[in-house]
């Protein structure tokens, strides 16, 4: 399946059934918000990356407005829905701001490994305790997958981008258990030298070594 879409490019990675608050200000976005809420429809938000509009993206539906200022401006909640392919970017559109694309919808297989997840789940929340962050899933350890922690485990822009393009959950488990993997033994090693470095001023209570 091949259609039309009204696009928003954006130097995030969306995946679906991420909400995703906006603030809208640019008038062509303006335009496109205002228009896909009259006619309730999604818009696409295609990744941007080293400033150039990425192949794949996410589509959204404006789930609610929150506030419309005066000046137009508005802030929107809105739900990841699918991943989209783009086939051919169309600029200009006549009478719009805004620009467009066609896309296709690639076969997005969901089925994953409980196991494996667990791993992952597990490996996020080490990382998270070893930068004392404290965070609250929106869903029990044990629904998690890959799209609800992908955006807590330390991935970069370009990562995260990578995830996307995997078509099935299995293949994003292995990914994020990779990347875990890596990451995980150099984090622990940048906290045991910072508290080395804490110590360095402070007096010591040491015993002395005995010749």
């Amino acid at each position: 399946m091949t259609n039309f879409i009204p696009i928003f490019p954006l130097a995030i990675v969306v995946y679906p059934g991420e909400d995703l608050n906006l603030h809208i200000f640019e008038p062509r976005y303006k335009q496109l918000v205002n228009e896909c809420i009259t006619k309730k429809k999604p818009f696409g938000i295609p990744s941007v990356l080293k400033n150039k509009v990425s192949e794949m993206g996410t589509m959204v539906e404006i789930a609610e407005v929150s506030k419309v200022y005066k000046s137009g401006e508005m802030d929107i909640k809105t739900k990841g829905q699918k991943v989209f392919r783009i086939l051919e970017t169309i600029k200009e559109i006549p009478d719009k701001l805004y620009s467009g694309a066609i896309v296709n919808y690639p076969q997005n297989k969901d089925i994953g490994n409980r196991v494996l997840m667990d791993k992952v789940v597990n490996g996020v929340q080490q990382l998270h305790k070893l930068l004392n962050i404290k965070k609250k899933f929106k869903k029990e350890a044990s629904e998690l997958w890959s799209y609800d922690i992908a955006h807590d485990s330390g991935l970069t822009l370009e990562q995260e981008y990578e995830l996307l393009t995997l078509m099935h959950e299995l293949q994003r488990e292995e990914y994020l258990k990779r990347h875990l993997a890596k990451v995980l033994p150099v984090v622990a090693e940048m906290e045991a030298f910072k508290k080395k470095v804490k110590l360095n001023g402070h007096f010591k209570e040491l015993k002395g070594f005995k010749f």
